[in-house]
């Protein structure tokens, strides 16, 4: 779809009106009040009348600004006009997680309870069975992560072809992914009539090719510069001695213990990192549980809920939690390594200080550090406070041979290789027990002959006792004379002498 993009974007910085004059229903404004909000953020104040307009959205927000009402609640007005049909949802929302997904299908139950809207979340962990009953019988609202959606559809289970809008949110969470290819083919399922509404923290070239190929016309709302921290944040830095994994645990524990923390999460960039440090914390007696994209989605769920309720006080987390999640009320991040790009960095630390209330974050940072310090530094355009804090190891205390995450991997993959043998082992031995014992019997006769030929006898040949000629027939089986072809039934030269 050929586009232009306006050059003029929006800031959208002006004083936001109140929700009664966004065009709203009326319907849809008792549950917005209900829910306690009367103030629309800027980028609600922004969208919502243009996606009422039917306009092409092209929103670039950070996480935290509200763009999940921003077209969740015009989006329910819109489908208050027309009806299902089996298997052809008439919006789709793409998310790139499941938590994410789960979440807006949340915002949809808590805005539009006045409305007889029917929605379907199709994500992984999830019965098939139970999400294809919900299609057959056609749904107004569908929320998906792109591989889920796609595996319905090839299993003839969906169609796109009614859809009327279409909401790609964290457009450039999805890039990191590897998502894009799928959403260019699920863009392409679609009417090109369709509404898209495009959300993204960041525009980097890729992001910008695919809004310019499947967007028309595309209001542009901006509504705070990409990738900025939030001031209500006070953000430090931990200076570690060496970047081995037994001294970051220990400086983690000092700097969680002396922190007035109510609550926090610990970002880690690798999942098996995830599982060593919230492992490590609980054995010294830290309540903390991890989270990341390899568990079942019911236990991640469950985590979450445990989080947000107060029973559970640490987070461990990969960047699947990074980016999106509701989580209004965390006082504490803690970077257990600078993450790899300095994007993350800001939405990480973004989990605090939200809705103007204060927070804090510490980054360890060790020697081999410094490169991914400067990168956010110059992100953010200012230098971060190092901090001193008591208990911090002032000297490495880790196994120069525990590389962390890729030594753990190695190891991990030496044990592997080693069960798998002992157990091919075990299976030969199954199959014929005495051919350990003849095969060192078979080498007997070779070791006694190695001495006669250092003397330059010629070695006797011995035969291997692996598999022994038989010097006598083997006895017939007592039923065995009178089946047909053998005993006095069986032809004359096969009869034995």
């Amino acid at each position: 779809m050929n586009s232009n993009m306006p050059a003029d974007a929006e800031a959208a910085n002006a004083a936001p009106n109140t929700f009664d004059d966004l065009g709203l229903s009326a319907d849809t404004l008792r549950a917005v009040h209900e829910g306690g909000y009367n103030t629309p953020t800027p980028i609600q104040a922004a969208a919502i009348p243009e996606v009422l307009k039917g306009r092409d959205i092209l929103g670039i927000a950070q996480t935290g600004t509200g763009k999940t009402a921003a077209f969740v609640l015009p989006m329910i007005d819109i489908l208050t006009a027309g009806r299902t049909r089996a298997r052809m949802p008439r919006t789709l929302i793409l998310e790139p997680t499941r938590e994410l997904a789960a979440q807006v299908a949340e915002a949809f139950e808590k805005y539009g309870k006045y409305q007889k809207l029917t929605k379907a979340l199709l994500i992984g962990g999830v019965s098939f069975g139970d999400q294809d009953a919900l299609l057959a019988r056609g749904v107004d609202v569908l929320i998906a992560t792109p591989g889920r959606l796609l595996d319905h559809f090839e299993r003839g289970k969906l169609l796109l072809t009614g859809v009327q809008v279409m909401v790609v949110d964290e457009a450039d969470r999805m890039l990191d992914m590897g998502f894009i290819p799928d959403i260019e083919r699920i863009f392409k399922l679609t009417p090109f009539t369709r509404q898209t509404l495009f959300f993204s923290a960041t525009m980097p070239p890729e992001i910008t090719r695919l809004t310019e190929q499947f967007l028309s016309s595309p209001k542009r709302i901006e509504v705070a510069k990409p990738a900025t921290a939030a001031i209500t944040i006070e953000q430090r830095i931990i200076p570690l001695p060496a970047g081995d994994p037994r001294t970051r645990r220990a400086a983690l524990r000092a700097v969680m213990t002396s922190a007035n923390v109510r609550n926090g999460i610990v970002f880690c960039n690798r999942k098996t990192d995830v599982d060593v440090v919230a492992l490590s914390l609980k054995r010294h007696g830290f309540n903390a549980s991890p989270i990341h994209g390899d568990l079942e989605q019911s236990l991640r769920t469950k985590t979450l809920d445990r989080f947000r309720s107060g029973d559970l006080q640490f987070l461990i987390a990969s960047d699947v939690a990074a980016r999106g999640l509701d989580i209004p009320d965390v006082s504490h991040v803690f970077n257990y390594e600078p993450p790899r790009t300095p994007d993350d960095y800001v939405h990480r630390i973004g989990r605090t200080g939200r809705a103007g209330k204060q927070g804090a974050s510490f980054t360890l940072c060790a020697p081999s550090d410094r490169k991914s310090l400067e990168a956010i530094e110059k992100l953010t355009g200012k230098p971060i406070e190092i901090a001193t804090i008591e208990g911090v190891p002032s000297e490495a205390i880790g196994d120069p041979s525990d590389r962390g995450g890729r030594g753990r991997r190695a190891e991990e993959l030496k044990h592997e290789h080693s069960r798998r043998l002992a157990a091919k082992k075990q299976r030969f031995q199954k199959r014929d027990p005495e051919r350990p014992q003849a095969s060192t019997e078979a080498l007997a006769p070779a070791a006694a002959a190695a001495k006669p030929e250092a003397q330059g006898e010629r070695p006797q040949r011995s035969r291997s006792p692996r598999y022994p000629r038989e010097k006598t027939p083997a006895p017939l089986a007592p039923h065995a004379k009178d089946a047909p072809g053998f005993g006095d039934n069986a032809p004359a030269f096969l009869k034995r002498k």
